[in-house]
């Protein structure tokens, strides 16, 4: 398995998931000296204003209840936003931040608001959605001490406003969608100029209580699908930095037996040299309520 190699990337979603699940990210990731790119939410977490989706996305109630999510995110941040008041996540940690970049991990921007990106991103002006990203750099900016090269779409959705303002950030590379390699995203006839390099890995949550995987076997599930070449997985600090925490260290063992090769998302695209253009569009995958962004056919 010496020829396959493993792009992580972490999604950090919410105000618990920084506080407590990059922590034991770090811990654990230096325990087996791999290294990671991590993308921070970094403002508000509206966690609880999700709960609106039960009425809008068909599958959402079911697929809280296949993985649990009540328990995994608690009780605290399924009511931030309503019940309670939503805390700031950038400028309550940057001490989370610094760290991670301290420890040699890459350092991007997942959103602003996490849930108001996710759930409304398709009837956004273009100037709300520049709003969003411009405030997202800016505190990156203020606490990192340089500007973001990289972004991840909350929920991978995007569209052609989002990689346009993304193109004017000047950003060396994108992680927004899904796929199975890298490249330049075409859009409603659109061309981007800032490459994308997708996640080729169904998520935890997609196939945790479903087909047979579970927390105790969902490490044999990644072996046994890795391909060739690169292959991109994203894990959420809300999950595999703390809910299925021993879950992410079994696979990380397997990994290191199985000679795979962990890397960042910027080391992957170092070796990249000739991406192609394809359509990118929101559609369905399996696991997932809701549209996301989709690689699709190459574009000549």
């Amino acid at each position: 398995m010496a020829n396959k190699t493993v792009a992580l990337k972490v999604d950090i979603d919410t105000y618990a998931g920084t506080r407590d699940g990059v922590p034991n990210l770090l811990a654990d990731m230096a325990r087996f000296g791999v290294q990671a790119t991590f993308y921070f939410s970094m403002g508000p977490d509206n966690s609880g204003k999700a709960i609106r989706r039960i009425f809008t996305r068909p599958g959402f109630l079911k697929k809280m209840l296949r993985t649990r999510a009540p328990a995994a995110y608690g009780i605290k941040t399924m009511l931030y936003g309503t019940l309670l008041p939503a805390p700031m996540i950038g400028s309550s940690f940057p001490d989370v931040l610094r760290a991670t970049e301290r420890q040699g991990h890459e350092v991007g921007i997942h959103c602003w608001d996490h849930v108001k990106w996710h759930d409304y991103l398709p009837w956004f002006p273009k100037h709300l959605t520049a709003m969003e990203l411009g405030r997202a750099s800016a505190l990156f900016e203020d606490i990192l001490g340089h500007r973001a090269t990289t972004t991840a779409a909350p929920g991978w959705t995007v569209s052609p406003d989002s990689l346009e303002v993304q193109d004017a950030l000047g950003l060396a590379y994108s992680s927004d969608g899904r796929g199975t390699y890298p490249f330049y995203p075409v859009m409603e006839g659109r061309r981007f100029r800032t490459l994308q390099i997708p996640t080729t890995l169904p998520t935890a949550d997609e196939i945790l209580g479903e087909n047979g995987v579970s927390a105790e076997n969902i490490h044999e599930f990644y072996c046994e699908n890795l391909k060739d070449g690169l292959n991109v997985l994203t894990i959420h600090a809300e999950l595999e930095g703390n809910a299925i925490r021993q879950s992410f260290l079994r696979l990380l063992e397997r990994f290191r037996a199985d000679g795979v090769r962990c890397i960042t998302l910027g080391e992957a695209v170092q070796d990249i040299s000739n991406a192609p253009a394809c359509k990118l569009f929101m559609g369905e995958i399996p696991g997932r309520a809701g549209n996301v962004a989709v690689q699709g056919d190459l574009v000549l």
